[in-house]
């Protein structure tokens, strides 16, 4: 295996756009990480950095898989904190915290074979393509450079109550109505932060659903955007009375919203909802969006004397963005929120304490707090596996050549139709899939162009 970790095609498979993630025992093993490791940690020394902090969840190979990493960076000079479990967003919050660069290792939503490590630069900075990975990828194919100095440190602390307490202070739901809440953890890291950081407000009663950290995923795939994955918590939150439901991904960087009724709530409406939050607090402010959310989102924040900002999707996108324009926030339709206030990094929990702060300083139920945030008609995000993207891809474009305003690259295509009709179609950067986004006026004319770029692109 380590052998072929080496080869180029392979490691360029591996280390993505954004991150690394592949397949344990086939792509990545503890040798290559631990090469990994190094390499990263050969770039944040030349940038001054003295440590690095290193977090993981629950998934069986995390344990060994981070020590390597730790092995590599410690055998490159550079001591090493580790905060063990964590979700990703506690690992952004120790790296601004503790003001050094960090490494998460999960592969988030992706089953249980697969791992990952999520980098980032001191302050939560994001690690991309073109601000690190490529040069990483380039050494660990090469050999990384041996390092003739000292070797590096490692030391442990806990700052689970610190993150929570940081959170807490950043939206106060001390004095909101009792608000019952069902959480499905997905067996995942909201097991792990939901308690300390909902567990102990008092205006809130926790209804919990899968809590037992648990990386084989026995209950279901920690991926609430895909809608089988909703089904217990809806049920939950029906049976139980909740006035709301949350669902977090397996490294709880991502919260997803079910109302009262067990409705799904559509993450664009949530980034609008907070925008708004976030806008009062600051009028004029800039909130990022990425191209595949609703454009009732750029909308609202153009109503609201705000700046919005279109980006690509993922992660190392929108922060750098963030950082660039001084966002206060910025949202993704695949319920990834970035907050200022948090180092421009992404907390699922910070969003969902705004829900909960907007719902419970209201007597509104979820349903018509959300209504007023929801304008267009949706299709959610349809993955499909193909042999050949690009293909498929302008086949789309040439059926819609008569149909199209415009089309846009910034990410995949982002077709143009008029009267508030659009889509997107993209190649994943961590799956062989092309993910499909359609929006309009209503789910009928939705519906029949989700048919009719389905049947040309698994023709």
């Amino acid at each position: 295996m380590t052998t072929l970790a080496r080869s180029g095609e392979l490691v360029n498979a591996v280390i993505k756009a954004y991150d690394v993630r592949g397949v344990v025992g086939e792509q990545i093993d503890a040798g290559f990480v631990r090469d990994v490791g190094a390499s990263f940690a050969r770039l944040m020394r030349a940038e001054g950095a003295e440590r690095v902090v290193i977090g993981h969840d629950m998934r069986e190979s995390s344990p060994e898989l981070a020590e390597a990493f730790a092995q590599g960076v410690q055998g490159q000079g550079l001591d090493v904190v580790h905060i063990g479990l964590a979700s990703t967003d506690q690992l952004y919050f120790a790296s601004g915290r503790l003001g050094c660069p960090g490494a998460m290792f999960t592969a988030s939503h992706n089953p249980a074979k697969y791992n990952g490590i999520k980098l980032c630069r001191a302050n939560a900075l994001p690690v991309g393509q073109d601000s690190g990975l490529a040069t990483i990828a380039a050494e660990v194919v090469a050999g990384v450079p041996a390092y003739d100095g000292a070797p590096g440190s490692a030391s442990s602390v806990d700052l689970l109550a610190d993150y929570a307490s940081f959170l807490r202070d950043l939206v106060n739901l001390d004095e909101i109505r009792p608000l019952t809440i069902a959480v499905d953890a997905g067996n995942g890291m909201g097991g792990h932060t939901v308690p300390a950081v909902l567990g102990a407000l008092g205006p809130v009663t926790l209804v919990p659903l899968y809590f037992e950290l648990d990386g084989s995923f026995p209950n279901h795939e920690a991926n609430p955007l895909d809608p089988k994955n909703l089904v217990d918590l809806q049920a939950l939150v029906r049976s139980s009375g909740a006035d709301i439901g949350l669902a977090f991904d397996g490294d709880a960087d991502r919260c997803f919203v079910v109302d009262e009724r067990g409705e799904p709530v559509s993450p664009s409406a949530i980034t609008a909802l907070v925008a708004q939050r976030e806008l009062t607090k600051e009028p004029g402010a800039t909130v990022i969006h990425n191209l595949i959310t609703s454009r009732a989102v750029p909308e609202l924040v153009s109503e609201l004397g705000g700046k919005p900002v279109r980006t690509r999707v993922g992660h190392s996108f929108i922060k750098q963005e963030m950082a660039a324009t001084g966002a206060v926030f910025g949202g993704e339709h695949s319920a990834h929120y970035y907050f200022r206030d948090f180092w421009g990094a992404d907390s699922g929990m910070l969003a969902a304490l705004h829900v909960l702060a907007a719902l419970g300083e209201g007597d509104r139920p979820v349903s018509e707090l959300m209504a007023a945030y929801d304008g267009y008609a949706a299709s959610g995000e349809i993955n499909s596996t193909v042999a050949d993207a690009t293909d498929r891809t302008e086949a789309v474009l040439a059926a819609f050549a008569d149909r199209t305003v415009s089309v846009d690259r910034l990410d995949g295509v982002t077709v143009d139709l008029g009267e508030h009709a659009w889509f997107n179609l993209r190649a994943s950067n961590t799956e062989p899939l092309l993910r499909l986004n359609v929006e309009a006026g209503s789910q009928a004319e939705v519906n029949a162009l989700v048919t009719e770029i389905l049947s040309i692109v698994r023709a």
